[in-house]
């Protein structure tokens, strides 16, 4: 696993972690991956998103430095060991998104050709709200869209923030991306969308209510209280394990069985 923690002066870095079992980690005592370029500095690196092409992993992450946050790229073989690719999506640069970006979760296959992510950006209105960019490489990207391809809907849960979780599963069915909703008062919950298994702008199905939102004492306090937060998910025989933050203060798993498709 890897994960963010903040020093006590707010700058983020990232740690490892293992596990036998999914749920028991033992951690690294130094980070793995911490800030050194400007756009870092400072803020450091968060909202890490991992996906694995080969023998190569992809990590994308927030790079921050207390007055921007952008989008970045690195890649590793073994998970400790990391080069960094630089910002692929600048803010205030974007086709819709006006602000900062964050939160890449890259399709773990090509689709018609292309490799395929979903961000986050913001929108001229102030809501975070999801995007999509392509890339031949995976290393260089361009938005795909020139409208969210997943938006904010006034007074649901998923009102002022649509967040990318873990990287999307592929299925026959659909591409499932698990993402992050905030409402309007900013309390987080689970969402899941599907997009087209052929074209991953164009949305078949999105959840009207989460499937997962804070309920114990330490997922509603903490440094960001009533947040449950996902960025990662892996499958362990027939239930999937969900990596989240809980209040911005900890790192939770919840399992959910796998359903078969009907």
């Amino acid at each position: 696993m890897l994960y963010r923690a903040q020093d006590k002066a707010g700058t983020s870095r990232l740690g490892y972690a293992e596990s036998v079992d999914g749920v028991h980690f033992t951690r690294r005592s130094e980070p793995v991956f911490s800030p050194e370029k400007d756009y870092e500095k400072d803020g450091g690196v968060e909202d890490p998103r991992l996906v694995e092409f080969g023998d190569t992993y992809y990590l994308t992450y927030t790079g921050y430095n207390k007055k921007d946050a952008q989008l970045c790229l690195a890649t590793s073989k073994d998970l400790i060991h990391w080069e960094r690719r630089g910002v692929i999506l600048p803010a205030y640069k974007g086709k819709w998104n006006v602000r900062w970006t964050k939160s890449g979760a890259i399709v773990p296959e090509k689709i018609g050709g292309k490799y395929w992510m979903y961000f986050l950006g913001t929108s001229r209105d102030n809501n975070d709200q999801m995007g999509l960019a392509s890339s031949t490489d995976l290393l260089l990207w361009t938005e795909a869209t020139d409208a969210p391809v997943l938006p904010a809907r006034a007074g649901m849960f998923d009102a002022r923030v649509v967040e990318p979780g873990p990287a999307p599963v592929v299925t026959p069915k659909g591409i499932v991306l698990v993402y992050n909703g905030a409402d309007d008062k900013l309390v987080y919950r689970t969402g899941v969308a599907v997009f087209d298994r052929n074209d991953p702008r164009r949305v078949i199905s999105r959840t009207d209510t989460p499937i997962f939102a804070p309920e114990k004492e330490w997922e509603k306090v903490g440094q960001v209280p009533n947040v449950v937060f996902v960025e990662g998910m892996v499958r362990k025989g027939e239930r999937y394990l969900f990596y989240y933050g809980g209040a911005d203060a900890n790192v939770g798993v919840a399992e959910a069985p796998v359903l078969a498709p009907k």
